[in-house]
C-alpha cells in the first residue's frame, strides 16, 4: 500500500440505539488494505467527511431502529472528500494520489475514519486546484440536489426550490443557475443574503410572506418543483397545479420525504386523487439518491468552473464530532457540516497534501 500502509486507523462509531451524542464512541480499527479492496473499490485516506440526519434519526426511534434495518455498532458518515491510496483492478479513471470526493455505499456507510474503501460509483476526482478538504461534505447533498433537477429541466425553466438554505438547498440553487434555470427559493430572513449570493433570482421570506400566495402571484410559470422541507407549507403540493405550467404533467421532486411520514401521505393522497377531488394532474416523485460517477464528475467540472461551491455552515475537529452531531440535530444550518478527519493548518490545508 506504499509508504502510507499503516495497521490500524480511527473511526466513530455508534454502539446502541438511544442518544446519538451519548452512544459516539472514537475507536482504533484495523486499517483497510490495498490487497483486500475489491475491483471495484477504492481506497482513500480521508481529509474531510461530513454527517447528514440518517446518520441520527434511525438510532433514536426507538424500537422502530429494528424494522429499518438499522443494526448496532454501526459507522456513521456517507460523504467524504481525501487522496485515492489504490484501486480495484477494474476501477478506470481514479488513481492513487488522486484528491477525490464522493459518497459511500449506503449500505456501508462509515466516512468518519481516516481511511474508508468506497464504491467506485460513488467517487469523482477533483481537477487540481480544488481541495478535497470543502469537498468533502459534497456528495450526498450535491447528487440530491443534481438528480432532483438535471433530469427535469431544460435551460430557461423556471424552477421553484422550497427550502434554499439548507445542505441541499445550497447545492440546488448553484446546480439550477449551472443549468440555466430562473430560480425561485424559499427561505428564513436571516437566510435571504445566503440565497441571493448564491444566485436565486426570486427569493419568498416565509417569516414575512405566505409561500403559497406569494407563488399564486408569480401566476402558473413553474416547470419544476424540487422540495426539500416536505411538509412545511402543507399546501404546496395540493396547489402546485396553481403554479406550475399546464399543458403537461410536469415532476413535483421530495428530498428527504422518508422523513416525514405523514406529510409523504397527504403528498401520495393528492397524487392518487383525480384533480376534480383535490388531487394533482402534476406527478409527485420522492427522490432516492443513488451514486454515480457521472454525475459527481458534472459536479466536480462545476466546482472547478466556480459554479458550484459547498456552503459550510460549521467546522469540527475529528475529535469533536460529538459536538458536530448535536449542531446537525439544532437544525437551521447554512449549508453542510464540516468534519476535518486529517489535521488541517491554519489555512485549513490538509497536512499531508
Amino acid at each position: 500500500m506504499s509508504s502510507e500502509d499503516k495497521n490500524s486507523c480511527r473511526a466513530w462509531r455508534i454502539n446502541n440505539p438511544g442518544n446519538v451524542v451519548a452512544n459516539l464512541e472514537l475507536v482504533t480499527i484495523p486499517c483497510p488494505s490495498a490487497e483486500a479492496i475489491g475491483k471495484n473499490e477504492v481506497l482513500v485516506r480521508v481529509t474531510s467527511a461530513s454527517i447528514w440526519r440518517g446518520d441520527w434519526w434511525p438510532v433514536e426511534m426507538g424500537g422502530a431502529h429494528k424494522i429499518m434495518g438499522v443494526s448496532f455498532p454501526r459507522s456513521p458518515g456517507m460523504d467524504f472528500g481525501g487522496h485515492v491510496v489504490a484501486v480495484g483492478r477494474k476501477v478506470v479513471g481514479v488513481k492513487p494520489g488522486d484528491a477525490v470526493f464522493g459518497r459511500m455505499d449506503p449500505f456501508k456507510q462509515g466516512s468518519l475514519s481516516e481511511y474508508v474503501v468506497a464504491p467506485s460509483d460513488g467517487v469523482a476526482v477533483l481537477q487540481r486546484g480544488i481541495s478535497p478538504r470543502e469537498a468533502g461534505a459534497a456528495g450526498t447533498a450535491s447528487l440530491a440536489a443534481y438528480q432532483s433537477m438535471a433530469p427535469y429541466v431544460q435551460e430557461g425553466d423556471h424552477v421553484l426550490i422550497n427550502g434554499g438554505s439548507g445542505g441541499v438547498g445550497t447545492f440546488a440553487i448553484q446546480i439550477a443557475k449551472a443549468l440555466g434555470c430562473h430560480v425561485t427559493v424559499t427561505c428564513s430572513t436571516d437566510k435571504v443574503p445566503l440565497c441571493s449570493e448564491l444566485g436565486a433570482d426570486s427569493i419568498i421570506n416565509y417569516n414575512k410572506e405566505n409561500v403559497m400566495a406569494a407563488l399564486r402571484q408569480r401566476g402558473k410559470v413553474f416547470a419544476h418543483v424540487v422540495d426539500n422541507v416536505v411538509g412545511s407549507p402543507s399546501d404546496l403540493f395540493p396547489g402546485c397545479d396553481d403554479i406550475m405550467l399546464p399543458g403537461k404533467k410536469r415532476y413535483y421532486v421530495s428530498v428527504g420525504s422518508g422523513i416525514n411520514i405523514s406529510s409523504v401521505v397527504n403528498t401520495n393522497v393528492g397524487t392518487m386523487l383525480p384533480s376534480w377531488l383535490g388531487g394533482s394532474k402534476h406527478k409527485w416523485k420522492p427522490l432516492v439518491v443513488a451514486n454515480s460517477h457521472d454525475d459527481l464528475a458534472q459536479i466536480a467540472k462545476w466546482m472547478a468552473e466556480k459554479k458550484v461551491r459547498t456552503v459550510v455552515d460549521s467546522t469540527f475537529a475529528f475529535d469533536e464530532v460529538p459536538d458536530a452531531f448535536s449542531r446537525h440535530k439544532k437544525g437551521s444550518m447554512a449549508g453542510k457540516i464540516l468534519i476535518d478527519v486529517a489535521a488541517v493548518d491554519t489555512a485549513g490545508v490538509d497536512k499531508m497534501e
